[in-house]
C-alpha cells in the first residue's frame, strides 16, 4: 500500500537558534513518519543577521524532507511596516516551500497536518481553496486554557474559529485541551485526541532501580526539568517548598534541568533560602539522554505549574519508572490518576499540600511501581503506540468520501 504524503506545516520546530523549541512536535512527526511520505515546512523570524531577506536550509535527503525558512526581524527598521513585511515574508516562505516539496515529491501533497495555528493554518486553509488538499490541525497551545484566553484578540479567535471548522479534524493531545477549546467556540465536527509522544527507549528505568530504592531520604533526590517561565512553572515555589523539606532530609537534593528567561531570578531566590549548590543545583539545558539518566538517578519528579497542556516531561518519568508530584491543571490529571498509583496531585499554588505530597513519596517511596508506570507509558505514549493512532486518522480523512 502507497503510503499517503502529508505536509507538516508547525508552527513551533527545532531550529538554528533553539534546537529544543517546538521538539515534541518534531516527536510527533517522527512518530508519524512510518505511516506516510512526511515532509516538514517551517518558517520563522530570524534571531540574528541575514544576508538576504529569507534564508532557506534544505535537507530533503533527510529520512524526513525538512524546509527550514528564516525571514529578517527588521526589513527595513519602521516597526509599523515591519510587522507588516514579516507576515508578508512567512507567507512567502511557506509558499516557496511548498513548490519546493511538490517538486521534491512530484506530486501535491495529499493531506497539510497543522501543528498549532494560526498562521500555519491560514495557509492550508488557502491550499485546501486552491489545491482541493485537505488539511488536520493538531493544537498543543496553552493560550486556549482558562488562565490565558483573554490573550486572545477578537480577530485571531474568528479566524481561529473558521480555519478549524474548515478542517478535515481537530487533533489535541488532551481532553482538557479540547474541551477549553471548545468553551471559547473553537469547535471541529471530527474531535480527537491523541496524547503526546515520548521515546520510551531512550527513557527508561535503571535496571535495579527498584531494588535501589530506600525508605531514608540518603541519596534521594527530587527532579524538576522545565523552561524558566515564571509565573506558569511556578518554581519558585518549589524552592520555597524544598527549604523547609532539607530541615527535616537534611541529604535532600532537588536537581534542576531547564533554561529560559527567569534562570537568573531563580538562581538568586535558591541563594537566599540558602540552597544554592549545597541542596539545589541548576543543571542548565540537557539534551534528552542527560535528561533521561537524571530520570533514572531520581526519587521523585516534581512539577508545580500553575497551568500545563500534557507535560512531556510527566510522560518521560513514567517511561522512565519515576513517580511525580505534580498540580490538577490542564492535562496533568489525565496522566495522574486520583488514585495515586502513578503519582500525587496537589492543587496550584498550594505549597502546603507539595510539601506534604512529597514528604509521602520521600517517605514511601516503595509505594510506585517501576514497572507498572513504564508499562502503562509504553502502552499509550510511545512511538509506535502514538504513530499507530495517527496512521488511523489519516486513513478516515483520506478516505473516499469521508469529507
Amino acid at each position: 500500500m502507497k503510503l499517503p504524503r502529508v505536509l507538516m506545516l508547525p508552527k513551533w520546530y527545532p531550529h538554528r537558534y533553539d534546537d529544543q523549541d517546538g521538539d515534541f512536535v518534531a516527536r510527533h512527526v517522527a512518530a508519524i513518519a512510518p505511516h506516510a511520505q512526511v515532509a516538514v515546512l517551517f518558517a520563522a523570524v530570524a534571531r540574528g543577521p541575514l544576508p538576504s531577506l529569507t534564508v532557506c536550509e534544505a535537507d530533503l535527503a533527510a529520512p524526513v524532507p525538512t524546509l527550514r525558512y528564516y525571514y529578517r526581524a527588521r526589513p527595513t527598521g519602521l516597526g509599523p511596516l515591519d510587522k507588516l513585511l514579516k507576515l508578508l515574508l512567512y507567507f512567502w516562505c511557506l509558499g516557496c516551500g511548498y513548490r519546493r516539496v511538490a517538486r521534491h515529491w512530484g506530486a501535491l501533497p495529499q493531506l497539510v497536518h497543522v501543528h498549532v495555528l494560526l498562521r500555519t493554518g491560514l495557509f492550508a486553509w488557502w491550499l485546501q481553496l486552491t489545491r482541493g488538499i485537505p488539511y488536520l490541525v493538531t493544537e498543543h497551545w496553552t493560550l486556549y486554557l482558562p488562565q490565558n484566553a483573554h490573550r486572545i484578540g477578537k480577530l485571531r479567535r474568528w479566524l481561529s474559529s473558521r480555519v478549524i471548522r474548515k478542517a478535515a479534524a481537530l487533533h489535541t493531545v488532551s481532553h482538557n485541551l479540547r474541551q477549553a477549546m471548545q468553551q471559547l467556540g473553537l469547535e471541529n465536527s471530527r474531535p480527537v485526541v491523541i496524547p503526546n509522544v515520548v521515546d520510551t527507549q531512550l527513557f527508561k528505568p535503571a535496571s535495579l532501580r527498584a531494588a535501589s530504592r530506600s525508605a531514608t531520604a540518603a541519596g534521594q533526590h527530587l527532579l524538576h526539568v522545565a523552561a524558566f517561565n515564571e509565573p506558569a512553572k511556578n518554581l519558585g515555589g518549589i524552592l520555597r517548598v524544598m527549604a523547609r523539606l532539607v530541615g527535616r532530609w537534611p541529604a535532600l537534593t532537588l536537581r534542576i534541568a531547564g533554561y529560559g528567561l527567569h534562570e537568573t531570578a531563580l538562581q538568586e531566590l535558591a541563594a537566599e533560602l540558602g540552597l544554592l549548590n549545597t541542596h539545589v543545583f541548576f543543571l542548565g539545558k540537557l539534551t534528552q539522554a542527560q535528561v533521561a539518566e537524571q530520570m533514572r538517578q531520581a526519587t521523585c519528579f516534581v512539577l508545580f505549574s500553575n497551568y500545563e497542556n500534557l507535560p512531556c516531561v510527566l510522560i518521560e518519568a513514567q517511561a522512565s519508572g519515576l513517580p511525580a508530584v505534580a498540580t490538577s491543571v490542564g492535562g496533568v490529571p489525565e496522566l495522574l490518576p486520583p488514585d495515586g498509583t502513578r503519582g500525587l496531585l496537589v492543587a496550584p499554588q498550594d505549597e502546603a499540600a507539595l510539601e506534604q505530597a512529597l514528604s509521602t513519596v520521600l517517605r514511601h517511596p516503595e509505594r510506585f511501581s517501576a514497572e507498572q508506570l513504564r508499562h502503562y507509558a509504553v502502552a499509550h505514549f510511545s512511538y509506535a503506540e502514538v504513530g499507530r493512532q495517527f496512521a488511523e486518522l489519516y486513513s478516515t480523512i483520506l478516505l473516499p468520501g469521508s469529507r
